[in-house]
């Protein structure tokens, strides 16, 4: 039993072609908004690239690009296939087009869903390369002299400016490692050796923050050095006093940012996915009633639409067989009880007649 069956009208299978034809062209417009969300979530990747470590954070800006594009592709071949419907003797040039066609969208809709779903499943990895990136570019923070790292200070700095955070997951994070440059550091200082030989690194470690930590909204001069020194400060407690610098640490920052902008594209993309599902339901509908009136060989008359031509599990079971028998297609099945293929083939006899021959008399 058909799913979903529909009688159409000429006049509804006219009507149908043509909201279809102008919901396609929308839909190349959806293909366009799908590949600009995806090429803009790559721009906004690719601006922190420098405190990002590699991995697969780029597979979700790559598959909604990829899937833009095929999208303005398909929806363009679907338009003027529904733009043919309208007439029955256009149609039967794509008769066995549409079929294929409709199949290769339902796969292209589910491509959408899962670049939309992509977005909510990404938190995870971008976070990982967060951590990992910003550790590393904290780590060579000071290195303002050696090539391929000179860079990153300045990185660091903005970073922290314009997302008013500091450290990686706090501003903690920078008490663990050198973050001033030796040819900075005043060898002849006692303070200075004395640090030098109390780490087993041989590290200079400070219990204070780059100037980009500081909050500029503080009333109070930055506190940037001796943080947990309460005594080396006029009236400060670092145990109950606000600190006057960023609290927040800049993975958390940055990956609220992203989360953000991934939400944004995810529901959009859900939108889409949806919008595009019901356009293929249409194009369903308009196979399958123009199939049938041909069939009907009266142009006129009424005729039958519908989603599937059997029920879900008849026609789950049928495709099923189909995927098992794809590898049988050239075997010679040797189960026993099935026919074999050389049974019903019939011998030749090289041109011969049939001869009728004597039978031999049996001796007396």
């Amino acid at each position: 039993m058909a799913v979903l069956k529909v009688k159409f009208t000429k006049t509804k299978r006219d009507k149908l072609a043509q909201i279809l034809w102008i919901l396609n062209w929308v839909s190349v417009v959806s293909g366009i908004i799908l590949f600009s969300l995806g090429l803009f979530l790559k721009i906004e990747i690719k601006k922190r690239n420098e405190v990002m470590a590699k991995g697969d954070i780029n597979s979700v800006p790559n598959m909604l690009i990829s899937v833009g594009v095929i999208a303005c592709i398909i929806n363009f071949v679907g338009g003027k296939i529904c733009y043919d419907c309208s007439d029955a003797n256009k149609f039967s040039r794509w008769k066995l087009v549409m079929l294929p066609y409709i199949v290769c969208t339902f796969c292209f809709t589910f491509c959408i869903l899962v670049g939309a779903l992509m977005c909510y499943t990404m938190r995870n990895e971008l976070e990982e390369s967060l951590y990992l990136g910003l550790r590393d570019a904290m780590k060579f923070y000071k290195d303002t002299d050696i090539p391929g790292r000179c860079f990153l200070k300045k990185t660091v700095d903005m970073l922290q400016i314009g997302f008013r955070c500091c450290g990686n997951n706090g501003f903690r994070d920078w008490f663990e490692i050198q973050w001033v440059s030796p040819r900075y550091l005043n060898m002849a200082s006692k303070e200075v050796l004395d640090r030098l030989k109390s780490n087993v690194d041989g590290k200079f470690l400070v219990d204070g923050v780059p100037f980009s930590c500081c909050n500029p909204s503080s009333p109070r001069p930055c506190i940037q050095y001796q943080l947990t020194n309460n005594s080396a400060h006029y009236n400060y407690d670092f145990l109950t006093e606000e600190l006057n610098i960023w609290v927040k640490g800049c993975r958390e920052a940055l990956l609220d940012h992203y989360t953000a902008i991934m939400r944004s594209i995810g529901i959009t993309a859900l939108l889409i996915w949806l919008f595009e599902l019901s356009v293929l339901i249409g194009v369903r509908y308009l196979q399958t009633a123009m199939k049938n009136v041909l069939l009907l060989g009266d142009l006129e008359r009424e005729s039958d639409g519908w989603l599937l031509e059997n029920s879900f599990v008849e026609t789950a079971k049928y495709n099923i067989n189909i995927i098992k028998n794809l590898g049988k297609a050239n075997q010679i099945s040797t189960v026993s009880g099935m026919n074999d293929p050389n049974i019903d083939v019939q011998s030749t006899n090289c041109g011969k007649t049939n001869v009728t021959t004597k039978s031999i008399p049996a001796a007396s």
